[in-house]
């Protein structure tokens, strides 16, 4: 019994002295919980003001049929094969235009501009003779997400109107149109692709 209250006084102690915190580490602890926020006067308050980073929720779709759920599985490959390639046309536009600005006149920025299209056709060609129709309708869709302008306007704008009528024509005999623009907040389908787009973003598919 004399064991065991001593045993007891011992905890007890030893449960005091690890209570009782020096006034250094309260100090420590005490900078360990404060932190430095910028504020806002409010009504003669002070508030502090914390910037709280954008939050995207999407619900999991539910489709009423398996014909639909294969339908977005199918959108869901596409945008994951062109969307790549929209980032990349981008980049040679961005690139390109900014060359051109180097450039001393109008003639050595057309010479460019044909050595410019000359290489796309020839680094595209043959990845788009493998795409569908449908990949081919979302890369243009894809390109004016990326460039906020039409795959006709970027044509007019670089190489001139009359290509663009050009290729336009040539996209319509396969039903597409280089005008068609991306409007995810009026289309249910262009909706649906900047989800994929977010889920690729953040590294979900």
């Amino acid at each position: 019994m004399k064991r065991i209250v001593i045993l007891l006084l011992t905890v007890m102690v030893c449960l005091a002295g690890f209570s009782k915190t020096p006034d250094k580490d309260k100090d420590t602890d005490k900078q360990k919980r404060v932190f430095v926020a910028l504020a806002t006067i409010v009504d003669g308050d002070t508030l502090p003001t914390v910037q709280l980073e954008e939050v995207v929720i999407y619900a999991k779709r539910i489709f009423p049929s398996a014909r639909k759920q294969r339908k977005y599985d199918k959108l869901t490959r596409n945008v994951i094969k062109m969307y790549p390639i929209s980032k990349e046309i981008k980049t040679i536009l961005v690139e390109t235009y900014l060359y051109m600005q180097t450039l001393p006149d109008d003639k050595a920025r057309a010479e460019h501009l044909e050595k410019v299209e000359k290489g796309v056709w020839d680094q595209y060609l043959p990845i788009m003779k493998r795409c569908t129709l449908a990949q081919g309708k979302l890369l243009i869709k894809l390109i004016d997400r990326e460039c906020n302008q039409t795959s006709y306007e970027l044509i007019q704008a670089f190489i001139g109107g009359l290509k663009a009528r050009f290729y336009q024509t040539f996209a319509a005999l396969f039903g597409a149109s280089l005008k068609k623009e991306y409007d995810p907040d009026n289309d249910e389908e262009d909706a649906m692709i900047e989800e994929i787009i977010w889920m690729i973003d953040n590294d979900m598919l």
